[in-house]
């Protein structure tokens, strides 16, 4: 997730999420693969009338329309599904319901003939809309002809949809939502320019589809119900995942995945304090091999990979493997010395941990993430980066290959965090950083104001209640403002995940009871495990896991507290 750290450059906290390029590959394939379907081929008269009606640039125009019109439809209707609160899994068994009905349409011929008759219905209606249509020569014209074919199509399509419906409900951001059905619609399209730009001699060439139509329909109705079947056994996001940029487990003996030109490690700048060591330098390490981790103890990811970092300082110490943890912090509690002190020993950290505070080291690495690691070798050159969760047995197998050890007998295992798909994204809640606030009054900053929930609050939405002050990085409970009645300081968000954490904190270090509730009762078989019988109590600034469902669904959680001084900065999310 995309974060800005008041003051400094852009930095992203964990992981970017990588985009799948095989799946947008594979929208793009079936986007081509619908000119072969019983419901493309009676749009394809239209394209090619509306073409020659007008000049050089409106089969461009159509097409620009077309792929717009169709765009705007489906990422509408992924929106339509957040405002909902549609649980993602319901949506996407009925999309795979309606693949896997569209497929045995397609085995069938007498149910393809009357597919085809409804389709042909359709474009009939559209070709007479289109004659109707401002038939001046040019782009713009084109546009709005395409725009209207894609409206008109966007029905009769609708069983095919499903599966960019499928995937576009798997898609982990708006960005890779939009590529996904982008590329579904161009792949729609780009047939449709050859029409519109060829005209009737690719016509002709239509014959072999129609002739043999129902042998084609046949083969689709196969594919669809295969992969139909694919997706709901989750075996799909297994090979997208074996596609990714995750390796395989690397247990070589020799470095893998080595930058292309090794440079020289920079030196520690700006610490202004070490646990667990006497100050080092990179130029003292000579003939060691240094792992840097750049992280921040209230990052959820930071805290995933530390168990693989303890494990390798205690396994290679003796073998000259030295582990410095470069503490750079995103708020300002975490620049306390005893804070940091406490999530070394909470975490069992016993390698040297330099405080950079000024987040000098961090910018004298020209570093961006939470985690990132940095491997240098004997030479004090920097051979190995990887940001990010996972990947452990590469960079294992990296450390061993630079200590001159050889392969393990027992290769380690990747490691890499769950998730899924539609899970809430990370929300900050100060007002340098917040998004999706739905309270009914608008944020009043640095100053205390009084709060009410709206009547419905949207998935991935977060709203107050009561008295708070919204501070640039944190929220903050208060009680100065003078009441008709006493009420708590709520906090409510709408999510999807399976684990829900909160950085928490207190103003002036007084412990504050809070009650947390999950659709609206205390939450007790399904709170987390720094909640115990619907209370948690903040006794220190830190990560709180406040809910753990077992698996990844939709609830509301709620957080109240009749005490002033509750600090709350970001939600983060687990599977």
């Amino acid at each position: 997730m995309l974060a800005f750290l008041p003051g400094t450059m852009i930095i992203v906290k964990q992981k970017p999420m990588s985009i799948h390029f095989t799946q947008l590959a594979l929208a793009l394939l079936e986007g081509l693969g619908l000119i072969a379907s019983p419901c493309i081929l009676p749009i394809l008269p239209i394209m090619l009338a509306a073409s020659l009606d007008g000049g050089k640039a409106r089969p461009l125009g159509i097409i620009t329309g077309f792929i717009t019109a169709f765009t705007v439809f489906a990422l509408l209707s992924r929106q339509i599904l957040a405002w909902l609160n549609v649980d993602p899994e319901i949506v996407r068994n009925i999309a795979l319901g309606l693949l896997v009905a569209f497929g045995l349409i397609m085995l069938s011929k007498t149910l393809s003939d009357k597919l085809l008759g409804v389709t042909q219905g359709l474009a009939n209606f559209g070709q007479n809309l289109s004659s109707r249509w401002d038939q001046k020569n040019g782009y713009f014209s084109g546009v709005g002809i395409g725009a209207l074919i894609g409206l008109i199509w966007t029905p009769c399509a609708g069983p095919i949809l499903a599966a960019a419906v499928v995937q576009i409900i798997q898609a982990k951001t708006n960005i890779e939502a939009t590529l996904t059905i982008g590329l579904f619609a161009l792949g729609a399209g780009l047939p449709m320019l050859l029409i519109a730009l060829l005209g009737r001699r690719i016509m002709t060439r239509l014959n072999f589809l129609k002739t043999h139509s129902y042998a084609v329909r046949r083969a689709l109705g196969v594919i669809i119900i295969a992969a139909a079947a694919l997706i709901y056994s989750g075996a799909d996001v297994q090979l997208l995942a074996a596609s990714g940029d995750s390796a395989p487990v690397a247990n070589s003996g020799k470095l893998e995945h080595a930058l292309g030109s090794p440079y020289p490690a920079p030196e520690f700048a700006g610490i202004q304090g070490w646990i667990n060591s006497p100050p080092l330098k990179i130029a003292d390490l000579r003939g060691k091999v240094v792992l840097i981790d750049f992280w921040t103890y209230s990052c959820i990811n930071c805290v995933r990979t530390l168990p693989y970092i303890t494990k390798w300082d205690a396994k290679y110490r003796d073998q000259g493997l030295v582990i410095i943890g470069v503490h750079s912090p995103e708020f300002e509690f975490e620049k306390k010395l005893d804070n940091v002190k406490a999530a070394t020993e909470k975490y069992g950290i016993h390698y040297p941990v330099a405080l950079d505070s000024d987040l000098r080291t961090w910018s004298a690495f020209d570093n961006h993430y939470w985690p990132a690691h940095y491997l240098i070798d004997k030479d004090g050159r920097v051979v190995y980066t990887h940001f990010g969760e996972g990947d452990y047995d590469v960079t294992e197998n990296n450390i061993r290959a630079l200590l001159g050890l050889g392969p393990e007998t027992q290769a380690a295992t990747t490691g890499s965090a769950s998730s899924s798909f539609m899970q809430s994204p990370e929300t900050y809640l100060g007002y340098a950083r917040a998004q999706s606030f739905a309270s009914k009054e608008a944020v009043s900053r640095d100053a205390p104001a009084f709060y009410s929930y709206p009547p419905v609050l949207l998935l991935n939405n977060w709203a107050l209640e009561g008295e708070w002050l919204v501070g640039p990085e944190n929220i903050t409970a208060t009680v100065t403002l003078p009441r008709e009645k006493s009420y708590p300081s709520a906090l409510r968000l709408n999510f999807i995940a399976r684990k829900v954490f909160l950085v928490l904190g207190t103003q002036d270090g007084k412990p504050v009871t809070v009650h947390v509730r999950l659709n609206g009762k205390p939450a007790d078989k399904e709170a987390g495990a720094d909640v115990k019988n619907g209370i948690l109590t903040i006794d220190r600034e830190a990560l709180y896991e406040l809910i753990d469902q077992g698996k990844a669904k939709n609830g509301v959680l709620e957080l109240q507290t009749d005490a002033p001084g509750l600090q709350a900065y970001a939600f983060t999310f687990e599977g």
